[in-house]
């Protein structure tokens, strides 16, 4: 066969190359006439490509521009997540969305992963129809409460969980999750669970009650929390909530990793006041940055007034395009501030990124700059998760 004359250098498959050419393409035009040529063929490559299952070409074109072109990135993020998230049914006359309401919840106790019986379904289906849906959407329910790690995978594998779900809703029915295949959840402290569901419209349609003329984000999220979270309190036994606005399924979940990490911190401080029967000013905070290859998250050790033993930890992972220079130091002491704490401790040492050999826990700084285990005293600790977030 005759070869061609010029390698590929990028190391890129074809179909890859195809993307961040069109992609570039797109984050440099300067026109919206232009943007509709960029994005229609940018859009059907990305449909061949979730059809087909081809994850691995999605990320490959993805890792190139992040490390290459900025803009085209998140021109090709943004437009591979939109279709993943959604699903047509045949006809062609209908919008799909896959749509998440996250729950932030923690507790000393298994925080539920677990079926949706029936009627808290039922009634789950009622409150976002009435407070978070806009008149006339079809809602199809996953009928489970889903943990992180029992979320779909990859672009691919959440596009085909959108076209079942997004089918389901076409006819007004929910949809069956066979738990058998679901991995395990880990037991945290504090963690994030995730309803599941479908909307669909006629093409054009609102989706959202804040789309309407007379609604707004503020409104729907305060009601869907005293209707929608009375109902999920009755699923999450022995837990505190706080529920997230639900929306498109990626814009809910990155929201979800936003609020999660102060949440963590009100959590912890909760959890450490009750358990060790102390007020919040009587507790010190360690707040350290951890490296890889580069900062990859803070880490806050928690210990007694007085004492140098870490008691509890938590991580506070860098999201997006956080880095060395955001004022993230800043904002976990203003949540720990809030919460009551006064002792604060901000170490410039870089630690690496370690975790305990025996349990996989992460290891959480000390006052004396060292990174240790956290070790509840033993008469604390019955009935606590062993992993903390």
């Amino acid at each position: 066969m005759k070869r061609s004359r010029f390698g590929r250098r990028s190391g890129l498959s074809r179909d890859a190359e195809n993307l961040t050419w069109l992609a570039v393409g797109l984050a440099e035009s300067g026109s919206r006439a232009e943007d509709c040529f960029w994005e229609s063929r940018l859009a059907d490559q990305v449909e061949k490509l979730l059809d087909e299952g081809d994850e691995d070409t999605l990320n490959s074109a993805l890792d190139h521009l992040y490390a290459t072109q900025a803009n085209a990135y998140d021109e090709l993020a943004d437009l591979i997540e939109s279709r993943a998230e959604s699903g047509t049914p045949d006809s062609g006359e209908f919008d799909v969305l896959l749509l998440a309401a996250p729950v932030m919840a923690w507790s000393r106790f298994a925080i539920a992963a677990a079926p949706v019986p029936p009627a808290q379904l039922a009634n789950l289906r009622v409150h976002l129809q009435a407070h978070v849906l806009a008149d006339g959407v079809k809602l199809g329910m996953a009928d489970f409460l889903f943990s992180p790690d029992q979320l779909p995978q990859g672009y691919c594998e959440t596009r085909r969980f959108a076209v079942a779900l997004g089918e389901a809703a076409a006819v007004g029915q929910n949809l069956h999750i066979a738990t058998e295949a679901l991995p395990e959840t880990a037991k945290f402290l504090s963690d994030v669970r995730y309803i599941l569901a479908a909307a669909v419209v006629p093409r054009g349609a609102p989706l959202f009650r804040w789309q309407e003329r007379d609604g707004n984000r503020e409104h729907a999220l305060s009601q869907w929390r005293t209707q929608g979270g009375a109902v999920i309190a009755t699923m999450m036994p022995g837990c505190a909530l706080e529920v997230v606005l639900p929306d498109a399924y990626f814009a809910a979940s990155r929201q979800a990793d936003r609020d999660s990490r102060p949440y963590s911190l009100r959590a912890s401080v909760a959890f450490l006041t009750t358990t060790l029967e102390t007020p919040p000013d009587t507790l010190r905070a360690i707040i350290a940055p951890f490296h890889d290859r580069q900062l990859e998250e803070y880490r806050i050790g928690f210990t007694r007034k007085g004492s140098d033993d870490v008691i509890h930890g938590v991580v506070w992972p860098l999201l997006g395009p956080e880095d060395e220079n955001s004022e993230i130091p800043q904002q976990i002491e203003a949540a720990l501030r809030a919460c009551g704490m006064t002792d604060i401790l901000q170490l410039d040492t870089r630690f690496p990124l370690e975790y305990c050999d025996d349990c996989g826990a992460p290891m959480y700084p000390s006052p004396d700059g060292e990174a240790v285990h956290a070790e509840l005293p033993e008469d604390s600790a019955e009935a606590v998760p062993r992993h903390l977030h």
